[in-house]
């Protein structure tokens, strides 16, 4: 049971206080509130945490979300093979490296809210369970090594010719779908981020682990209204609207944006 943070007034803190000890006794409420030091369990973000968490256990609704999911991606895997062959071999012919690029994201945080959760995990905690993302390969093999996990930029030195135009199309992404039907991943929910950037950027918006509280998605609703991201202001933006898309969640919401996504690909909106 999660007990609110009430503040104290000088008022309550001078009649909890004893006279004998000169130590002032701590009210229950402090005893479980989370501390100010740590934002990620503030006030706020306990609260709208189990308010999510709340908002996505309907009986019988998250089967039927992860089963249209699943179909979606197996269908769309069958109908577009020969354009993976395709994009396999001009990726394979024009630069020396593997074909997918594997890489470690955060995906669903499922632990309960709170300082006192039972299922806490052991070790350092990541914002949500870790994955493997499968995508095309649109950089020079081995391009980040002197870099390490960086933001992408808009003509990235980086990128390979058949990648600037995979990136520009989103056509990188289509792996993805392998992560859906693993169940990693939905069609429609926030992106995913590298652990490294995301343990970053939690440290400059607290309402960043919010977004784990939905499972990653290949597009999303900050994916049909904003660009690839150049700023932390860039970031936020993203954020306010992965939260009001957790917020109203629904099958319903999850087709409008899957409709509105392929005019965002057919007209390289957003993409490098």
């Amino acid at each position: 049971m999660m007990f609110p943070y009430v503040p104290l007034s000088p008022e309550q803190t001078t009649s909890m206080g004893t006279t004998t000890s000169g130590v002032r006794r701590r009210h229950w409420s402090e005893t479980f509130a989370p501390r100010r030091s740590r934002s990620a369990w503030s006030r706020a973000y306990t609260r709208a945490a189990l308010h999510v968490t709340r908002s996505m256990r309907g009986t019988g609704i998250l089967r039927v979300h992860r089963a249209m999911n699943a179909v979606i991606a197996l269908l769309a895997l069958l109908a577009l093979l020969p354009v993976f062959v395709l994009l396999a071999v001009l990726v394979k012919l024009t630069s020396r490296g593997p074909v997918f690029y594997l890489q470690e994201r955060v995906g669903l945080d499922r632990r309960t809210p709170g300082p006192h959760a039972r299922n806490h995990r052991r070790g350092p905690d990541l914002g949500g369970a870790p994955f493997t993302i499968y995508k095309f390969r649109t950089m020079h093999a081995e391009a980040e090594r002197h870099s390490g996990a960086v933001w992408a930029q808009e003509n990235d030195p980086r990128v390979t010719a058949v990648g600037r135009v995979l990136r520009q199309y989103r056509l990188d992404e289509l792996p993805q779908l392998l992560n859906v039907l693993r169940g990693e991943m939905n069609i429609v929910g926030p992106r995913p981020e590298r652990p490294t950037i995301f343990a970053e950027l939690r440290g400059h918006i607290a309402e960043y682990p919010l977004r784990q509280r939905a499972k990653p998605g290949i597009t999303g609703l900050a994916q049909i209204n904003h660009h690839y991201d150049r700023s932390l202001e860039d970031v936020r933006t993203k954020v306010s609207y992965d939260l009001e898309y957790i917020r109203r969640q629904s099958l319903r919401e999850d087709l409008r944006i899957m409709l509105k996504t392929i005019p965002v690909i057919l007209l390289r909106r957003g993409g490098w």
